[in-house]
């Protein structure tokens, strides 16, 4: 707008003599208009690298083959992994030399995209890309409109900014968190976490055969448990309760790979890890 008075140009904004520090300006940032999913027909699968990939053949080829049979069903995927156990030595050798932990999420980034770059080869008949981190971002809805399926490292790109965790210098924020983090940025459709087991339990069910297993759990349930162990990146349930977008996550056991289809097409077959109502 003008100013009548001294004829300079100012913006007409809600916000531009607020401060970004008050909660009643930050609550009004929820207006009318809904948030804009980019990528509303996407499913996001983030296959587990030291559950499955680390395994070799024996594991991951049956997980390629269920994913080739979604992408000729023309869904549009979108694939992360992690770094697994390359990632958990890094770690160990960062911790023992006293790196902080902006710098083991750094480190952390190429054994990811090593994965990449592997399963990105095998499911390269089908069209797949492995993409680079540095576009990943900005080009994923070239990508996804081009390409049945895309992969990348899952690690969020928070590098050396890593928030610190509440406990020791492991970066909070890996790539089940990243995962979750890009579905609910481009609002896909569904995230599925493929596992080495059923689902959550409330204890480990690798070392407790009588572990109890829990199909579904809202993330305050979850915050009440206040379980000991989980199959997933404990920062995922505080992702989750303040998404817009994405309001459930799946837990699939990969050893079972007809379970990743199923969950894909909205089955209930594993655990399922809700935003509060």
């Amino acid at each position: 707008m003008t100013n009548q008075t001294d004829k300079r140009h100012h913006l007409d904004s809600f916000l531009m003599r607020e401060s970004l520090l008050d909660k009643k300006v930050m609550a009004s940032t929820e207006v009318e208009t809904p948030v804009v999913r980019m990528l509303p027909e996407a499913h996001v699968i983030k296959v587990g690298a030291s559950s499955i990939m680390d395994h070799g053949k024996e594991r991951t080829y049956p997980v390629v083959d269920v994913l080739a049979e979604l992408l000729d069903e023309n869904n549009k995927l979108i694939l992360g992994v992690g770094g697994g156990m390359r990632s958990k030595h890094v770690f160990s050798i960062g911790c023992d030399l006293g790196l902080p932990t902006g710098a083991l999420a750094q480190i952390s980034v190429t054994d990811a995209l090593g994965n990449a770059h592997m399963l990105g080869a095998l499911l390269s008949p089908y069209g797949v890309v492995a993409i680079p981190p540095e576009i990943f971002g900005h080009l994923l809805p070239l990508f996804i409109r081009s390409a049945p399926g895309t992969i990348f490292n899952g690690v969020p790109p928070y590098s050396l900014w890593e928030h610190p965790p509440g406990i020791g210098r492991i970066p909070p924020h890996r790539t089940d968190a990243g995962c979750l983090i890009l579905a609910e940025c481009f609002g896909c459709k569904t995230v599925t976490l493929v596992k080495d087991v059923d689902g959550l339990y409330d204890s480990d069910p690798k070392t407790n055969p009588t572990a109890e297993f829990i199909p579904e759990i809202t993330v305050s349930e979850l915050k009440e448990r206040n379980l000991k162990t989980l199959p997933f990146d404990e920062v995922l349930p505080d992702v989750l309760r303040t998404a817009k977008l994405v309001k459930s996550f799946q837990i699939v056991n990969g050893l079972k790979p007809e379970l990743i289809k199923a969950a894909v097409n909205g089955e209930h077959v594993g655990t399922i890890v809700k935003a509060d109502d």
